[in-house]
């Protein structure tokens, strides 16, 4: 009942396609139509945080980026001003980082609520009165050289926050330094939840127009904030893709051109192509999925996919046309095949796609969902309107003078490249079983290789480049891509001032932090630190333990006691409130705290204490070259010391646990991928000819190929990062296609099944092994050559994780298809002589296929 339903939805579609192809056309259009409003609607989003969404380690990360002040870094309402070029401390240095301010002041439009920068410093030094930029500009100006040094010097010692926003190399005695940051606080409306979901950023419109006012200031000040990194992050995904896209398209219009080999039907495949696109994108704008950088990766993997179906269907409609049959009847036999085999197809790649649901990282399913709808939209495009159009159009070529070129199939028997894809139809004759085992012996060895593949996940892997390659910058207009700045200033910033942020950790801490002994236990939570944690020596404490290690770190406790040694009266404050006299206060912590915040240190307390006094940031600094995955481990172990609930995040932290997450979901995702494709086609092939066993038959070439592609991924040194972790899963997605199509053509020319009349020579195994590859494998060498192109093309991205992407699907790409051609071959000699219809495999001892030299 299932196979008579499924033969009755095959008639249906064939009766439409050849019956009715205008009406076929006419609603393939309207839908194209609906689906581009659809498309315009799509909004781009980037950055890491997408790819850290719900993970712990960042939700703790957002709360302390939320609830305290930190030196400087690119938030939601704040500018950086970065200066260099010159000493920054200098009398020049100094007005002219106070002409900006001034200026700034003055524009409304920006928002400004507060600068705090070492000129504004250093001013206020000079003169205590200055409180506006005018009044700070016009002290440094009248101050000279030398009472600007002392000035600085006394900034130093008098303004824990003043160091802070200056380069490593400041040196108080001489009052230089080569770089500083001044912080510019913006009063910003929070986004609408439209704009949000679109990516807007208010801060970027405020940050262009302030680069414009640094500007007409001179020298080298840089502004860096979290509008310019959205938008440059929104740029980069448009430069890669005005390079990428031509590119594809210009290589499948070449292959293309050598697989039809006539104008018209170039042009069809074309308007197919544009339209499998428009659909996918108009899904994306309706179901309000913005597009980030691993979605680039989709629009060159549908227009491969694309033409992989499009010349299995135009080739095989070719094939019946040069046997003498009419339109009519050759559409109808190439769809009663291929339909089939393109759900198979479609089916078992939604599977390898959709496998990435189970992914924890939503750019990752948000991939698996647009891939896997964007596969079936190619599939419908190119199984009912490709050939109802190309019925339509050889119709028309009866009736009109319409240019005709080459109308014969690829790799027919007879040619060249049909002698040269038997290959391993002789290996099958000669030894399958010895092959098999060689075979399996390799694909064993490859796997225990790529165990060692290496897992990383990084900021970098998602900022644009420092530097753009000098191809794409030797491109025209407009494919050029723009001048990037945020890789190069958050590396500066790195190199250059003592963020620590890629070489320290962060325990959140979340509790009564009144309670008197709060400040004792982020004290004893550092004792005895772990190998990875960077420490210092100390006598301080019958409470330090392990030999007088400490972790070095910086806290609410760091800050109290650097203001005892400084104000006496805070150093009694603190006296009379330490039960144990280790010089952290266990009583009274609200008089403690009242103290800090009413003193010169407070901005700096409020670093590592919230403003409600229910939660805590402590940093511990951490061996620049230790192995994260050890970092991490040894953070959690840390934060397990406290009594209140405490989370270890930072940077390094939360990469490591997305790298964890990309590990894990790339193994989970192949897993599914796997037992899932093997599922349905053993289902499937039970269905359609009676033989389950052809499912597993069906999944040896992916096996290698996934093996193959992984040990590869090791042997370049190709990590399996946040795009890369989609491959393996894609492999058997895309990969299936080959041996889909060779598996199911065997099936139907073993026994002359494929059209009336043909004789029986085809019954035996090898025979029909022959006739499948000179016939599909002319289809598939054609739809091989414009995958690899097509995605190939992917290392053109701005992105490098992206072109290793690419690389890494052209290669999974090539693997399935030589291994469907050479592999696959003997897999299916041996199930014929064990399992198959009449077990003829034997038969090679006498028969001699079609072509055969004996």
């Amino acid at each position: 009942m299932v196979a008579l339903d499924y033969q009755r939805v095959i008639d249906w579609l064939d009766d439409r396609i050849v019956n009715r192809p205008g009406s076929v056309v006419a609603v393939f259009l309207v839908v194209s139509a609906v689906f581009a409003v659809g498309a315009m609607q799509v909004s781009t989003e980037s950055g890491t945080e997408s790819f850290a969404e719900d993970v712990p380690e960042q939700t703790a990360l957002e709360a302390v980026n939320r609830e305290f002040e930190p030196p400087f870094g690119p938030d939601a309402t704040t500018t950086q001003l970065i200066q260099t070029g010159e000493n920054v401390l200098s009398k020049r240095g100094l007005t002219r980082m106070l002409a900006i301010q001034e200026r700034l002041a003055e524009r409304e439009d920006l928002r400004i609520t507060g600068v705090t920068s070492p000129a504004s410093v250093v001013a206020r030094t000079l003169n205590p009165d200055a409180t506006t930029a005018e009044q700070q500009l016009r002290a440094v100006e009248r101050a000279s050289p030398n009472r600007i040094e002392i000035a600085v010097r006394a900034a130093a010692l008098d303004d824990p926050s003043f160091r802070t926003l200056l380069s490593e190399d400041f040196n108080s005695e001489s009052a230089r330094a080569t770089a500083s940051i001044a912080l510019v606080e913006h009063a910003v409306p929070e986004l609408a939840s439209d704009e949000e979901a679109a990516g807007t950023n208010p801060l970027t419109s405020i940050q262009r127009e302030m680069q414009s006012v640094t500007a007409s200031v001179g020298g080298d000040v840089r502004v860096f904030g979290a509008g310019i990194v959205a938008a440059e992050f929104g740029t980069v995904i448009g430069d890669t893709l005005i390079v990428v896209v031509p590119a594809a398209a210009i290589l499948i219009v070449v292959f293309l051109v050598v697989a039809y080999r006539d104008l018209a039907d170039l042009l069809l495949g074309i308007v197919a192509l544009a339209m499998a696109l428009v659909w996918t994108f108009g899904f994306m704008g309706f179901a309000g999925i913005p597009f980030n950088q691993i979605l680039i990766a989709v629009p060159p993997l549908l227009l491969a996919v694309g033409i992989d179906f499009g010349i299995h269907a135009v080739n095989r409609y070719r094939e019946e046309r040069v046997e003498g049959y009419g339109v009519a009847d050759s559409m109808r036999t190439a769809t009663d095949q291929l339909l089939v085999a393109f759900f198979v197809v479609t089916t078992t790649s939604v599977i390898g796609f959709a496998s990435n649901f189970t992914s924890q990282l939503l750019p990752i399913r948000d991939f698996g969902l647009v891939a896997s709808v964007g596969i079936v939209f190619t599939a419908l495009v190119f199984g009912v309107f490709l050939p109802a159009a190309k019925v339509l159009l050889d119709y028309a070529r009866e009736r009109y003078p319409i240019p005709t070129f080459s109308q014969t199939p690829l790799g027919a028997e007879e040619s060249s490249l049909g002698r040269a894809l038997t290959g391993g139809v002789g290996i099958a004759r000669r030894a399958p079983l010895v092959f098999l085992l060689l075979t399996a012996a390799l694909t064993a060895g490859a796997a225990g290789y790529a165990t060692g593949v290496d897992t990383s996940f990084s900021q970098e892997q998602l900022l644009p480049p420092e530097e753009t390659p000098e191809y794409l910058r030797a491109l025209p207009e407009p494919f050029r891509p723009s001048e990037y700045t945020v890789t190069r200033d958050i590396n500066f910033l790195e190199a250059n001032f003592e963020t620590g942020e890629s070489e320290e950790v962060v325990v959140f801490v979340e509790g009564p932090m009144i309670r008197d002994t709060a400040l004792e236990a982020i004290h004893r939570a550092g004792a005895d630190p772990p190998d990875t944690f960077v420490t210092e020596r100390t006598t301080d404490a019958p409470l330090d333990t392990g030999g007088g290690r400490r972790a070095s770190e910086r806290s609410i406790v760091t800050v109290v006691r650097s203001l005892a040694a400084t104000d006496p009266e805070f150093a009694r404050l603190v006296a009379r409130n330490d039960r144990d006299g280790n010089g952290i206060p266990d009583d009274d912590l609200d008089a403690v705290y009242d103290a800090l915040f009413d003193s010169e240190y407070a901005a700096l307390a409020g670093q590592y204490l919230a403003a409600d006094r229910r939660s805590a940031r402590v940093v511990y600094a951490v061996e620049g070259d230790a192995d994260p995955a050890e970092v991490t481990e040894d953070a959690r172990a840390v934060a397990d010391r406290y009594r209140y609930e405490a989370t270890a995040t930072g940077d390094i932290v939360v990469f490591q646990a997305v790298s964890d997450l990309i590990f894990e979901s790339a193994v989970v995702s192949l897993a599914v991928a796997l037992v899932g494709t093997a599922v349905f086609l053993v289902f499937v092939y039970w269905l359609l000819v009676g033989r389950p066993s052809l499912g597993v038959v069906n999944l040896v070439p992916i096996v290698v190929t996934v093996a193959a592609l992984a040990a590869t991924m090791r042997y370049v040194g190709i990590s399996l990062n946040a795009f890369t972790a989609t491959v393996l899963a894609i492999t058997i997605g895309l990969g299936i296609d080959y041996s889909v199509h060779v598996v199911y053509r065997f099936t139907d020319e073993l026994g002359g099944a494929a059209t009336p009349g043909r004789t029986d020579e085809r019954d035996d195994a090898l025979a029909a092994l022959r006739w499948t590859i000179t016939g599909t494998g002319g289809a598939l060498t054609g739809s091989v050559l414009t995958t690899v192109f097509g995605i190939g093309v992917l290392v053109l991205a701005v992105f490098p994780a992206i072109g290793q992407f690419g690389l890494l699907t052209a290669l999974s790409v090539v693997y399935s298809y030589v291994a469907s051609l050479v592999v696959l071959p003997s897999v299916l000699v041996v199930w014929a002589r064990f399992t198959g219809p009449k077990a003829s495999a034997d038969a090679a001892d006498g028969a001699v296929a079609p072509g055969d030299v004996e």
